[in-house]
């Protein structure tokens, strides 16, 4: 098993990476070359999310997703996991891609719940499982029943876990701390249990998660994991560094991700205003709390 090639080997902190677009909506390959480097090399991350939803895939093509997927590799080389984003509402479909990244050297695959079609626990569980079975890469799954419609219940997560051998982390963003809580609890011995909602980090460390998959860490990843590095050895002091990160937090969900997180890279430096519709720049006035957050904690 080489370099990544297991969540134990991706680290605390990964960031779901933007996708950085041009005026006229194409994918620009060169700045996204820059923010992989970035993220490495001065946010401290040590894995880095490709065509998640953040990154904006639905309305990826499959050629951009692999392009972005083959940038970022040759980006960071062995400094840091490069996990693909292969998750779609279409079973054959998100095999395909997984398929894809398997063969392009990914280190790993992650999974969103299938979006719309809401499927019952019975079909995520196929889902989920006919997906990993395709690939021989570790896969997370990506929880987040605010933006699929449908809840990964602890039970079916357990079941993937003990069924299907590389199903062995999740990214829960469910906003309940208690079913954090619960995950922690049952899942088997070596599962990784990811934050995916900056604001929950500091909590799911707290009842046995590892780390978070970030989108504030794009602009914050040095404070994120000095946090996350101080809760192991004085979790009252972590608290402290945590509420400092909590205006940054809000402000990059002022509004629809990932139009704020954009505009913070920007403002230190990065081409990353435009998005591709739906998705819509930031008004003055939602600018301004990105701004003011920004410069309030010392990052511009």
């Amino acid at each position: 098993m080489g370099a990544f090639q297991s969540p134990k080997e991706w680290g605390p902190l990964l960031t779901a990476m933007v996708t950085p677009m041009n005026e006229d909506g194409s994918v620009n390959y060169g700045e996204a070359e820059k923010i992989a480097h970035h993220l490495v090399d001065a946010q401290r991350n040590t894995g880095i999310v490709v065509a998640g939803t953040t990154g904006e895939s639905p309305t990826l093509s499959d050629e951009e997703k692999f392009e972005l997927l083959r940038v970022v590799l040759a980006a960071v080389r062995d400094k840091a996991a490069v996990v693909f984003g292969a998750g779609t509402y279409d079973t054959s479909h998100s095999k395909k891609l997984a398929g894809a990244a398997t063969e392009m050297g990914a280190h790993g695959v992650m999974l969103v719940s299938p979006y719309y079609n809401k499927p019952s626990q019975e079909g995520l569980y196929q889902h989920f499982k006919h997906v990993a079975s395709s690939t021989d890469l570790p896969v997370m799954l990506y929880n987040i029943q605010g933006r699929t419609a449908v809840n990964i219940e602890t039970s079916t997560l357990v079941r993937l876990a003990e069924d299907v051998p590389n199903i062995c982390a999740v990214k829960e963003a469910s906003g309940s701390l208690a079913q954090a809580a619960e995950v922690a609890a049952a899942v088997p011995e070596g599962f990784r249990l990811y934050s995916g909602d900056d604001i929950l980090t500091l909590p799911i460390l707290s009842v046995g998660g590892i780390g978070v998959v970030s989108v504030a860490g794009h602009v914050a990843g040095k404070e994120i994991m000095e946090m996350m590095e101080t809760f192991f050895r004085s979790p009252f002091d972590a608290a402290a560094m945590n509420r400092k990160l909590v205006p940054l937090v809000n402000a990059i969900f002022c509004t629809t991700s990932p139009s704020p997180i954009k505009y913070a890279l920007s403002l230190i430096g990065f081409d990353t205003r435009n998005a591709r519709l739906p998705i819509v720049p930031l008004t003055n006035e939602q600018e301004e709390v990105v701004r003011s957050a920004m410069a309030g904690l010392g990052l511009i």
